[in-house]
């Protein structure tokens, strides 16, 4: 492996990593410009952008983007979250500079036409018609809404209709003019890619674009809340959060191993005391997600409404118990599966690409593969036990529930079973 990487004199970060053996690439633009850079009334244009990037540039139709790309049989796509917008493709090796040429065209020449944009909004109000109708996709955008409310971060990633419904083309170059600075944006590649063919093909695409001032997010704020909205459903959906490290945080990995000890697999305590020895329940999982500044354990399960209560009482009670008797070996095999998942992941060039784009965005620099090891390694169950009794304890909560739960327990009794 061969890790690069270059800032252009305008402040546009290149991060390249060779992969030897490999016959393919991913090339993307990682984008500083999400959910959380929006005002609320912007709230969904990141998204509506990120849509409209596809439809037209000055030099191609969305027709002659998409086979551009399909013609050599690559394949392109794009993301937004909370954090990042991302423009990605993935193309053989001798296709690299044609996938790139592409992605720029559609960063830097989107031609906003206001019949597409009226095209593009139904498919996006379409989007969130369905998302309203997944209840486990829903739940996550609730419980993110009661953990930062008023926030930024807090607010849904698809923006509410009646918003969707009123932006216009000066709205969208409004933000890419605030948001899709060289500064903001880095071009991450892996896998077949020669870092100095990447660099030359960068300041030729994106060396000429001025630099513009950093936009400056709010500091996230947990504050908790409840969440309970009583529809016929066959299943009750029940997410609980708790404010917990984000990525700087010293105890970033303490938080994801305990998460999947806690219910990260098959073995964990949480799948294994209220599905396996109980029945309660056909999906339950943990998770620690994480952004810059802030992070939240979630806790997901989707059961039936007469079992809802036992399944909130007894994941409480697992997480009490967490914190003082979590062994040494549920602290060793949550390692294990933490850094087989990060070494696994990383013989894609995709996910490599992904990771290196963070990195780079949290970071500036790219912290050493070792140096993530070790910092796993130096877990301790001491370490674990400590901050499970913060989550069972004193971390602010907040609770998501979602068809039949008129019966389900409230936060506030919930917070009583903790302090119990």
């Amino acid at each position: 492996m061969s890790l690069n990487h270059h800032r252009l004199s305008n402040g546009f970060r290149i991060v390249t990593e060779h992969m030897p053996g490999l016959a393919s690439a991913s090339i993307g633009i990682w984008v500083n410009a999400g959910g959380r850079h929006e005002t609320p009334n912007q709230n969904g244009i990141a998204h509506f952008l990120e849509h409209m990037a596809f439809k037209g540039t000055a030099r191609r139709t969305s027709l002659q983007i998409a086979e551009a790309i399909e013609d050599v049989g690559g394949y392109i796509n794009a993301y937004t979250s909370r954090e990042v917008t991302a423009y990605y493709v993935r193309v053989l090796e001798n296709d690299v500079a044609l996938g790139l040429d592409v992605i720029a065209d559609i960063l830097r020449n989107p031609i906003l036409d206001d019949s597409e944009i009226e095209v593009e909004r139904g498919v996006i109000l379409q989007e969130i018609g369905q998302a309203l109708d997944t209840p486990d996709d829903v739940i996550f955008d609730w419980l993110q809404e009661e953990a930062y409310p008023d926030q930024p971060i807090g607010r849904t990633i698809l923006g509410p209709a009646e918003r969707v419904s009123a932006f216009n083309r000066e709205d969208l170059k409004t933000f890419i003019a605030d948001h899709y600075g060289p500064e903001q944006m880095i071009l991450s590649a892996a896998g077949a890619v020669d870092h100095d063919q990447i660099v030359k093909l960068a300041e030729e695409l994106f060396g000429d674009m001025p630099a513009k001032p950093l936009f400056e997010v709010d500091v996230a704020r947990f504050r908790g809340g409840e969440m309970r909205q009583v529809k016929t459903l066959e299943q009750a959906h029940f997410a609980l959060g708790f404010e917990s490290p984000g990525y700087r945080a010293e105890d970033i990995y303490i938080a994801q191993i305990y998460a999947s000890a806690l219910g990260g697999g098959m073995s964990s305590r949480l799948f294994q005391e209220i599905r396996e020895n109980r029945g309660l329940c056909y999906t339950i999982f943990a998770q620690a997600g994480a952004y810059a500044d802030t992070g939240m354990m979630t806790i997901y399960a989707g059961t039936s409404a007469e079992q809802l209560p036992d399944l909130a009482g007894i994941t409480i009670d697992e997480m009490k118990r967490a914190a003082s008797d979590m062994s040494p070996a549920e602290v060793a095999r949550a390692r294990a599966q933490m850094k087989a998942g990060l070494l696994m992941g990383l013989e894609s060039p995709s996910n490599r690409a992904e990771r290196l784009a963070r990195l780079m965005q949290i970071w500036d620099r790219i912290p050493p593969l070792e140096e993530t090891i070790a910092q796993i390694d130096a877990v301790t169950t001491g370490d674990v036990r400590d901050f499970a009794q913060t989550m069972a304890a004193t971390a602010p909560a907040a609770l998501a529930l979602y068809g039949p739960v008129e019966g389900a327990p409230t936060l506030a009794q919930l917070q009583e079973r903790r302090a119990a």
